[in-house]
Order: structure tokens, then C-alpha cells, then sequence
């Protein structure tokens, strides 16, 4: 298990900064959620995330061609499923104190989102997982991230 500095930094500055940039566009921004999501992105997420590509690596050891490409792709895609989507928007509602928003209603918007992104999210994670070296996944994967943040953000008033 590895919990690095890297990856704290990594995680407190883009995955506030992602954020950050999606309050803006939807004129939403606070301070408490800025330092929130920078709290979640440099414990949980700095801790969690890279310790399960490490384990998908591990997983895929002994595999190859094609077989570890998909083996790979569909263990991240299922690491980020319905109920860590669901976790991430509660942090969001809940550092937003936006409290009424925390409900079993999360879980449904958590579901289609994570369908809907199914495509882009594949590629993301083929990309990711195989053909950026591990040391680097991390950061890739928190760049998409931050990149989606501020897609849903700007999705939301071009078509909300």
C-alpha cells in the first residue's frame, strides 16, 4: 500500500481545482467546498485510487495481449461504479451544505451518470491503464476527473 506525497499533492490540488473551475462556471464556487474536495482529493482519493491500480496491475501480471487490455479497462471502469459517483456527489452536496441534496435520489443520479459516461469513460481508462506508465496513472486519472468536473459543469448550463 502506498500513500505518497506525489499523490497528496496530486490529489488536494487538481481535484479542488476541477472543482473549483466547475462552481465557477455554474456560479456556485465556496470556500468550504474548495477546501473540502481538496481534503477528499489528498486523503481518500490520494490513498484509494493509486492502491487499486496498483492491484489492477497486480491482476493483470500474468495476463496478456488483448486479454490484459480489456482486464484492465473493465477493473477501473468498475472501480469508479454508481457508488463511488454516488460518494463523490455526496462530498459535493456535502461540502456544498447543500444537505437536502443528500438523499436516495444520489444513487439514481450516480447510476445514469456513470452509464451515460460508459463510452468516455472506457476510452479514458484504456488510455490510462494501458498506455500511461502506473507511476503516472494517478495523475492522468485526476486529470479526466477535473476535465469532467468542469465538462458536467459547463453541460449543465449550456443544456440545463
Amino acid at each position: 500500500m502506498i500513500y505518497t506525497k506525489q499523490n497528496i499533492v496530486i490529489g488536494a490540488v487538481l481535484y479542488s481545482t476541477g472543482d473549483m473551475i466547475a462552481t465557477i462556471v455554474l456560479d456556485q464556487f465556496s470556500w468550504i467546498r474548495f477546501f473540502g474536495m481538496l481534503l477528499i482529493g489528498a486523503t481518500i482519493y490520494a490513498y484509494e485510487i493509486p492502491n487499486y491500480f496498483i492491484w489492477i496491475e497486480k491482476r493483470a501480471h500474468n495476463l496478456t495481449g488483448i486479454k490484459k487490455t480489456i482486464n484492465k479497462t473493465i477493473l477501473a471502469l468498475a472501480f469508479f461504479n454508481p457508488l463511488w459517483v454516488a460518494r463523490h456527489l455526496f462530498f459535493i452536496y456535502f461540502f456544498s451544505q447543500n444537505f437536502e441534496a443528500i438523499n436516495m435520489n444520489i444513487f439514481v443520479i450516480a447510476f445514469w451518470s456513470f452509464v451515460v459516461n460508459i463510452p468516455i469513460s472506457l476510452l479514458a481508462n484504456y488510455i490510462i491503464q494501458n498506455k500511461i506508465k502506473l507511476y503516472w496513472r494517478f495523475l492522468a486519472s485526476t486529470l479526466f476527473s477535473g476535465l469532467m468536473a468542469v465538462y458536467y459543469a459547463m453541460s449543465e448550463s449550456w443544456f440545463g
